[in-house]
């Protein structure tokens, strides 16, 4: 028997607010159903490539609490009647002080928000026929999540990795080591073949930050899959932020 062809999604990321967050816009091309991970802010731009597409949106995603990832979530769900779904529950205090931040960096319109359902680790969301996965990816924030989808090969991880860098943890509540932890244990075991939209600048894959990031390449982390392998700790003791 021929396996089932995966659902035909397309996926745009839109740049939105001053801090250039990635916001991923995911629609199904039979039936123009779409999703947004990240709807950080600029709500007249993310409303004008819905209609652009000729989209309906049916879901709202948020990988964690900061404002430029949150912060249209709330007129969103006021506009459209959407649920809004993530992050983690250990976020809602981001989530509470979305516009005292936003106000911070000069940004206007942004909304506290509190979530429809909080994602937990291992949690599946549905939409537009497809599987996305759920993991709980504490460091950067207590409540961060990443959503995955193994059809597609593609991973949406917010500010837990960048293509060469790592997010912050200086944060209240980041925890660097933790961070480190869900990159090897979470990120890493979904396949170096995936690709991930990370929440600020160029996608890049597992498999080549495992070799050239500076903060969590295998040489650095120990990671060798199953088994560790010995960790580069003079290379450890001269990347920045690894402690």
């Amino acid at each position: 028997m021929t396996a089932a062809a995966p659902p035909p999604l397309q996926i745009r990321i839109l740049p939105v607010t001053p801090l250039q967050q990635n916001c991923s816009l995911i629609w199904n091309e039979a039936t123009k159903h779409a999703a947004f991970v990240d709807p950080g802010g600029d709500i007249e731009k993310l409303t004008g490539a819905l209609e652009h597409f000729g989209l309906t949106l049916t879901r709202i995603w948020l990988t964690h609490g900061h404002f430029d990832h949150a912060g249209a979530a709330a007129e969103l769900r006021e506009r459209t009647g959407v649920a809004i779904e993530g992050p983690h529950r250990d976020d809602q205090f981001w989530l509470d002080q979305i516009e005292d931040g936003a106000r911070r960096y000069g940004v206007n319109g942004l909304r506290d928000v509190t979530p429809d359902r909080y994602l937990e680790d291992s949690d599946v969301l549905e939409f537009g026929g497809a599987r996305f996965d759920v993991a709980h990816t504490p460091g950067h924030t207590p409540g961060h999540v990443v959503i995955h989808n193994a059809a597609l090969k593609i991973a949406f991880v917010g500010d837990v990795l960048f293509a060469g860098s790592i997010g912050r943890t200086d944060f209240p509540r980041g925890d660097h080591g933790q961070l480190i932890a869900s990159i090897t244990t979470k990120l890493w075991p979904l396949g170096d073949d995936v690709t991930f939209v990370p929440g600020h600048g160029p996608t890049s894959t597992f498999g080549r930050e495992r070799q050239s990031n500076p903060f969590v390449a295998d040489r650095l982390t120990g990671y060798a899959g199953a088994e560790t392998q010995a960790a580069d700790i003079a290379a450890q003791r001269t990347t920045k932020r690894y402690t």
